[in-house]
């Protein structure tokens, strides 16, 4: 596979994981270099590891998991956009609570960085089956992802500052639209 391929499908693959560090941007409301990291080092780890998995889970794992690997997205990405605009609700009757949670630490971050790259996997359960190399495009899939997070956490923030209070409800729309964005992409071709 020539690295023109390889990097159409990083880039494919890293859409996702560019949307939900938009909405994370939205929220967090001056992103550091903590979450700036946080965010583009367990995105491009989770999308590099992902196909390597993919690579050595085998025609099994592979055929199991693609039946259904959309909904696992679309479930976590549909709970977390509910969650945030859930809290978004009740930091208007609270707003002494006016920080929203940090979606760069712990269960959101791990769930973020699952859901964004289970289409990896299957990058990786194909490139086995051809049996292609599997490293060279792992890792340019994982450093586009990583540098894409970047690039989205500091869109959000820009358009997080325009939308003011209301930035951590959009944000959880946003994530629901992901979620069903995968579904419909799966389930349609």
């Amino acid at each position: 596979m020539d690295m023109i391929s390889i990097f159409i499908i990083a880039v494919a693959l890293a859409m996702d994981a560019f949307s939900v560090c938009i909405s994370c941007g939205m929220i967090i409301p001056d992103p550091g270099f903590r979450h700036y990291f946080r965010l583009a080092f367990h995105f491009g780890l989770f999308q590099f590891m992902m196909p390597v998995i993919g690579y050595f889970g085998g025609i099994y794992l592979g055929s199991y998991i693609e039946s259904y690997d959309h909904w696992i997205a679309f479930g976590i990405l549909v709970f977390i956009g509910l969650k945030m605009i859930r809290e978004a609700g009740a930091r208007k009757k609270d707003e002494q609570n006016a920080c929203p949670n940090d979606p760069t630490r712990g269960w959101s971050l791990l769930l973020f960085a699952v859901a964004t790259s289970i289409d990896a996997l299957a990058v990786g359960l194909s490139l086995g089956i051809l049996n292609r190399p599997i490293l060279l495009p792992s890792a340019v899939i994982g450093v586009v992802c990583a540098s894409f997070s970047i690039i989205g956490i500091a869109i959000g923030n820009r358009v997080g500052s325009l939308a003011g209070k209301r930035a951590e409800a959009v944000g959880g729309v946003m994530l629901i639209a992901i979620g069903i964005k995968i579904v419909v992409e799966h389930t349609s071709g």
